[in-house]
């Protein structure tokens, strides 16, 4: 019989309590740890990859220099604090910063199941760890709005809806239509 994790009772869960939940999870969620406080949601979607594989193609064809700027994609844990550990959709990073990994940029897909934390408590994480560039990515409307890091907040940095175009310049120039993203999805 195998063994299961339990959580603790009364006090904010731990990354080692995390990683134990984690790890004994075969359930295909995904899970992440904010704030201490577990946060479990369904796999994504076929519409969410889609998008998720779109941008990925377009970041990677615009990607100025490969061998130092890495773009990966979730499932990939990216440690922001003692008790948060998150996976970003899509992240680039910087291979030459030192210390530990952590992207230059961080984006994320809205779903039904992840709006309301990749709004708001992603956000905000993603702005105490400094982490330079946000983008959320909307399919429903469909949206792509960029944030930059300025003065330890986050600044509007690019949006665009529907088939209007978005000339990103920052962590590097790409230029994105949130409608072609979606098409056919």
């Amino acid at each position: 019989m195998a063994s299961m994790a339990t959580m603790p009772v009364s006090r904010p869960l731990t990354i080692e309590d995390f990683e134990t939940i984690r790890d004994a999870a075969v359930d295909g969620r995904r899970y992440e740890l904010v704030d201490g406080s577990l946060v479990v949601t369904p796999s994504p979607s076929w519409r969410h990859q889609v998008v998720s594989s779109r941008l990925m193609a377009a970041l990677l064809a615009s990607d100025p220099d490969p061998d130092r700027l890495v773009v990966l994609h979730a499932p990939l844990d990216v440690r922001l604090s003692t008790d948060s550990v998150v996976q970003p959709d899509l992240m680039v990073f910087d291979t030459d910063e030192p210390g530990p990994r952590r992207p230059v940029l961080a984006v994320e897909i809205l779903s039904p199941s992840t709006r309301h934390i990749d709004m708001g408590l992603k956000w905000s994480r993603y702005a105490a760890a400094g982490i330079g560039h946000y983008w959320m990515v909307d399919p429903e409307e469909p949206s792509v709005t960029a944030w930059l890091l300025e003065g330890g907040a986050y600044v509007e940095d690019g949006r665009a809806s529907g088939d209007d175009p978005v000339a990103l310049r920052r962590p590097w120039s790409v230029t994105l239509v949130p409608a072609d993203l979606v098409r056919g999805a």
